[in-house]
């Protein structure tokens, strides 16, 4: 049985001698792994539809074990986020987290729109790190975390001064910080960026402009609330703080093809 399927490519790998195992996120089945015969031949016409990001419709053969491409039509070779090497860090990020919290064949729109609609502001040059950080919050509750940030998740208090608990998963106000010693205290502009991160839907965002030590704080806490509460550390986060540590890798072009 063929399906035609729209989807991005997750990850590639190689496979044998001219195969590649590809993961996929699509609209219609969420997460699917099928069999790209032949597609590690340059010649071959899966060649270029297998590449890692690469957004297009995907004719799967259907079988009791994994299925098989059979032919891809390309709709965007995701061509920016390509070129540039940490544009290319922060996606694999992306793709990394939604395959780690999505269980295969389970079709999701709020998942693939995520994924479309993130890939698409990359490639119209916006913040790829500040990107990554929306996907992530907004990914938290595919992870069973509900974060309480609408209000103190001690007493349901909706003013005054607030920090973060991740003993509580969430906001706490003034009046119960002794509820954990380890909360972290948080500015009013702080409070408004993660309220946003976790509930504006990112094509409503437009342009914005972050300072470093802001998406580095936003970062350090959403990375702790998964850790903690889901045990997840991304791989793909070894190489960015690499990038970080190392500005002069961000000058060279490294090819995306093949992640494990």
């Amino acid at each position: 049985m063929l399906n035609k399927m729209e989807g991005f490519v997750l990850k590639s790998i190689p496979y044998g001698e001219s195969n590649k195992i590809v993961t996929l996120y699509t609209r219609e089945a969420g997460k699917i792994t099928a069999m790209a015969r032949g597609a590690k031949k340059p010649a071959s016409r899966l060649a270029a539809i297998t590449q890692t990001f690469t957004h297009g419709y995907f004719l799967i053969r259907a079988s009791r074990g994994m299925g098989s491409v059979e032919q891809g039509e390309l709709i965007d070779s995701i061509r920016h986020i390509r070129s540039d090497l940490e544009t290319t860090a922060y996606a694999g990020l992306i793709v990394e987290l939604i395959d780690r919290l999505t269980e295969s064949e389970q079709a999701n729109e709020g998942i693939f729109r995520l994924l479309a609609e993130s890939f698409h502001a990359m490639e119209e040059g916006y913040d790829a790190e500040a990107i990554s950080l929306f996907v992530q919050w907004k990914m938290l509750p595919v992870a069973g975390i509900h974060p309480i940030l609408h209000e103190c998740a001690n007493c349901g208090a909706t003013e005054g001064e607030f920090a973060f608990s991740f003993q509580q998963i969430g906001f706490l106000c003034h009046r119960c910080f002794r509820v954990d010693p380890y909360i972290i205290r948080l500015s009013p502009i702080q409070i408004k960026l993660i309220r946003m991160f976790y509930t504006v839907p990112l094509d409503q965002i437009g342009k914005l402009e972050l300072k470093k030590p802001t998406k580095t704080f936003m970062q350090k806490l959403v990375s702790t609330i998964y850790h903690e509460q889901t045990g997840v550390y991304l791989k793909s986060r070894k190489f960015i703080e690499q990038l970080d540590r190392t500005p002069e890798l961000q000058k060279t072009k490294e090819n995306p093809e093949e992640e494990g």
